[in-house]
């Protein structure tokens, strides 16, 4: 689409996400905000001053608005200034990507611009039941709620008094052309990564923050566990420890590396803004989160056609379907996750039979095309 020629059902949106983190979340709003103005939305990223978010949609060439609420969603002042940018800019609707900020939005709203409609986009679990009054009155607010998953949704039904009309299932999209490239083999990956594998080695890998919540050393002491009945197995883990928790996590993984003996057979390599390239390079993905929302790189692996290994709990469950895109095995259980190797190393078949349905299934789900033409249907039955 040539956004000099927009549609003319497209109108000026604000994306509002006030995080001074750089995780999925973050990343997720800057992707989508750049989605939709490629297709031809003009669209404006209010964001903290100095925050990832606000660098990451200045490259994007995103209009970045700095923002603060020094008293979060008792701030009245924030809400006055929160109405004058979105007024300034002209938006005809906002989406708003964390929780936390649905409060100095919906202030905004009922003060001082009580036209304008409030889309939630929802990317974590709500946690605790919301069904007290606060709650009730800042959702009753909102136009409309979009949610990843349809467990999600049902939690959203379960857990709060939202209107079920208001609520939408638009799962989160990605690029997934890239991890679908044929001509970026196995082989051409690894020599990018330069992994210097033994002939007959199998890959597995783990792509994600260094956090004790994504289970790098769970899979670390499986690795150990499963090498002595099969030496072919080897471990890359890509990412970096969680930005400002320190590494106090990260260093512990690679003492126990050391004292298991595994430092041949763990591959550690650094944050990439090119996750195609990790994942190509991988003969089984692992996704071992202790509580995963949603994903992405669930969906990532999916699209690049690998296996995938999954904790049976939280979207994990919901984005694979056990045994038939992917294997489920049990949360941080040893004995679980040996078993669904073994089948993959055993079974003929069975990996190239997982990774081409995973990958039909992400294709045909997670597009970052569904996810906007989804979402759009959604603004202009509100905006």
């Amino acid at each position: 689409m040539n956004p000099a020629n927009p549609p003319a059902a497209v109108f000026p949106l604000s994306i509002l996400c006030l995080s001074d983190s750089w995780g999925g979340l973050e990343l997720n709003t800057a992707r989508f905000a750049g989605w939709m103005q490629q297709r031809g939305w003009p669209m404006q990223v209010v964001a903290r001053a100095g925050s990832p978010l606000a660098a990451r949609a200045a490259e994007l060439g995103l209009s970045v608005v700095p923002f603060g609420n020094r008293w979060k969603a008792l701030d009245v002042p924030a809400a006055r200034r929160l109405a004058g940018v979105w007024a300034q800019f002209g938006t005809r609707a906002v989406i708003i990507t964390r929780n936390a900020d649905l409060g100095v939005a919906v202030l905004a709203k009922r003060l001082f611009s009580p036209g304008m409609p409030l889309v939630y986009q929802q990317h974590m679990q709500l946690g605790l039941a919301k069904r007290g009054l606060v709650h009730t009155l800042r959702y009753n607010a909102l136009a409309a709620w979009l949610s990843p998953l349809p467990g999600l949704a049902r939690q959203v039904l379960e857990k709060t008094r939202l209107a079920p009309e208001k609520l939408h299932v638009v799962p989160l999209g990605v690029e997934l052309d890239k991890f679908t490239d044929a001509q970026l083999t196995t082989a051409a990956a690894r020599r990018r990564l330069q992994l210097a594998l033994p002939a007959g080695a199998v890959l597995l890998g783990l792509i994600g923050r260094f956090d004790d919540g994504k289970g790098q050393d769970f899979v670390v002491e499986a690795l150990a566990r499963l090498r002595p009945r099969f030496p072919q197995l080897h471990l890359l883990l890509v990412g970096e420890p969680t930005r400002n928790e320190g590494t106090a996590y990260y260093d512990a993984l690679l003492q126990r590396i050391e004292v298991l003996g595994l430092a041949e057979a763990v591959h550690l390599r650094g944050f990439t803004p090119q996750p195609e390239v990790a994942y190509r390079a991988l003969d089984i993905s692992v996704t071992a989160s202790v509580n995963e929302t949603y994903g992405m790189v669930t969906i990532e692996a999916l699209a690049a056609g690998r296996p995938v290994l999954g904790v049976a709990a939280g979207g994990t469950r919901e984005l694979l379907a056990d045994n038939r895109t992917g294997l489920l095995f049990e949360l941080r259980n040893l004995d679980s996750f040996a078993a669904c190797i073994e089948r993959l190393l055993m079974e003929p078949g069975l990996a190239e039979r997982l990774g081409a349905a995973g990958q039909a299934e992400a294709l045909a789900t997670y597009a970052h095309t569904r996810q906007c033409e989804l979402t759009e249907q959604v603004l202009r039955a509100v905006g």
